[in-house]
């Protein structure tokens, strides 16, 4: 069963460093973070997130001691050249298209099946929500991103209306949430958390020696938090519209990088121990 809880009743990931750091049990946390809202602010629009030259750093230190994935709803090739690091692991579309060091490189999880869904899907949102002044219609490989963020409130219904169309007519697809989004995706059991475990396994990663930690903070990220419950740790950044399966919380991005260079020196000083 799993266990939800409203955000702001979280602890303090910073806060609780000893008590986080003690569920290590001696294990080295392999880190896997969401891009948006979590290694940068969440912007007006996509292509406005830039990730600064502090969290650069500081992933590239981190992942120079332990593994380090960015699992993403973004492009995979988006979020690769944004993060600039060749040092790292990239999860785009929710996990259906994974790279890494080594010339790691899978689409696990089956997408290509919908793309032809997906190609019909994108044509019909962009003709129907073309007159919708602030919404923007982003084709993913594997999903179409429907952004509402600049949307008049009393058009934000003649957008769901529309995506609500789609999906009556294509079963191939069903529909996710983010902030200010909607997203369609192929109709296929498979997520982020399901991505962090593939990893997990493909990088034998899954014995005693590590344990997988989650920082992310959308919707999207609740199926990785839901799916470490109990074998690993959850870091919600900030809040969303729902409850959360997260175990922790960081209050924002700047939080994020401190927890990640304090990682960092906490996985140093554990194998030079």
């Amino acid at each position: 069963m799993i266990q939800k809880r409203e955000a702001q009743d979280l602890p303090s990931a910073l806060n609780q460093l000893h008590e986080l750091k003690a569920q290590f049990q001696g294990k080295t946390p392999a880190v896997f973070l969401d891009y948006d809202g979590c290694l940068t602010p969440i912007v007006q629009r996509p292509e406005m997130a830039i990730l600064s030259d502090e969290m650069r750093t500081a992933l590239h230190e981190l992942a120079a001691v332990t593994k380090v994935a960015v699992v993403s709803g973004r492009d995979r090739k988006n979020v690769e050249d944004l993060v600039k690091l060749d040092n790292l692991y990239f999860a785009g579309s929710h996990g259906f298209d994974i790279t890494g060091p080594g010339g790691m490189a899978s689409e696990p999880g089956g997408a290509k099946a919908a793309l032809p869904a997906l190609d019909k899907a994108d044509g019909i949102l962009q003709e129907k929500l073309q007159h919708v002044a602030g919404s923007l219609v982003e084709r993913k490989r594997y999903a179409i991103a429907v952004h509402f963020r600049n949307v008049a409130e009393d058009q934000v219904q003649e957008v769901r209306k529309a995506v609500d169309e789609v999906l009556d007519a294509m079963p191939e697809l069903k529909i996710g949430y983010g902030k200010k989004i909607y997203e369609l995706k192929p109709n296929i059991d498979w997520h982020k958390g399901k991505a962090v475990m593939w990893l997990m396994q493909e990088l034998g990663l899954n014995d005693d020696n590590y344990i997988p930690l989650y920082i992310g903070d959308d919707i999207t990220d609740e199926d990785a938090f839901a799916e470490l419950q109990g074998q690993g740790i959850g870091i919600l950044v900030g809040e969303h519209d729902d409850q959360t399966a997260a175990t922790y919380r960081l209050e924002s991005v700047e939080e994020v990088r401190v927890f990640l260079q304090d990682l960092t020196d906490t996985i140093k000083q554990k194998s030079n121990g």
